[in-house]
């Protein structure tokens, strides 16, 4: 799916290390977009991008999931870039975010990207990957159904890890069993019995899986398609 991007970077602040991630300030025509980047060494072309849900903030699933992936990652060769969404409960302006993000580390050099996201951040990233050749797979977590029709678009050249957990009672997990029969191959639902729309219960597992499939479909330089 094709997206006009009516949103340009204009330019960037890169903090002093904290925690192991340097805070990133994205300036855009739309308004600043800030950022925690967990870098690697210099010649790197892998990232990943994560995003939470309509809570906004720094918002992360499955028990600090995403500063968890930040700090192990790197070790992988994968940068880690977390983004705080402008409005939190708008589709089209959280897509917008993510591609001006892509748009932030394409400059930088990268060019294999995954992006993650939870909950309304599921729909957004898919809606992303389909608007960018450069994203090469999605994962998403305990995501909404709305917005995530994109999703038949994005295979074979975007795999699609869609993970939910059965005893989710803020969004069904019929939503990740819909959007897993519309994809395209490569693609893989797992489904967490009893897991609520946290995936808290199961942290360990989805922290595992998570990076054990991005580290798979982002290969290293002279591995990729």
């Amino acid at each position: 799916m094709a997206r006009t991007i009516d949103m340009q970077v204009t330019g960037f602040e890169v903090g002093q290390e904290r925690s192991g991630f340097h805070p990133v300030t994205l300036e855009t025509s739309r308004g600043p977009i800030r950022c925690r980047l967990y870098p690697v060494p210099e010649g790197s072309e892998r990232a990943v991008i994560t995003v939470g849900g309509v809570g906004g903030g720094w918002d992360t699933p499955a028990q600090d999931l995403y500063p968890r992936l930040g700090s192990d990652l790197p070790s992988a060769g994968i940068a880690l870039c977390r983004l705080c969404f402008r409005h939190p409960t708008v589709l089209e302006e959280a897509v917008l975010d993510v591609l001006a993000t892509l748009a932030f580390l394409e400059a930088e050099g990268v060019k294999q990207i995954g992006l993650v996201g939870h909950s309304f951040g599921g729909a957004v990233v898919i809606q992303a990957a389909a608007s960018s050749p450069k994203v090469r797979t999605v994962v998403t977590l305990a995501t909404q159904g709305y917005g995530a029709d994109p999703a038949s678009a994005l295979g074979p050249r975007c795999a699609l890890l869609l993970l939910h957990g059965t005893g989710d009672r803020v969004l069904s997990p019929a939503c990740s069993e819909s959007i897993f029969e519309r994809a395209r191959d490569p693609k893989e639902l797992v489904l967490y019995e009893g897991a609520g729309h946290g995936l808290d219960e199961v942290a360990e597992a989805v922290h595992t899986r998570v990076r054990e499939w991005l580290v798979a479909r982002l290969p290293e330089q002279g591995g990729a398609d």
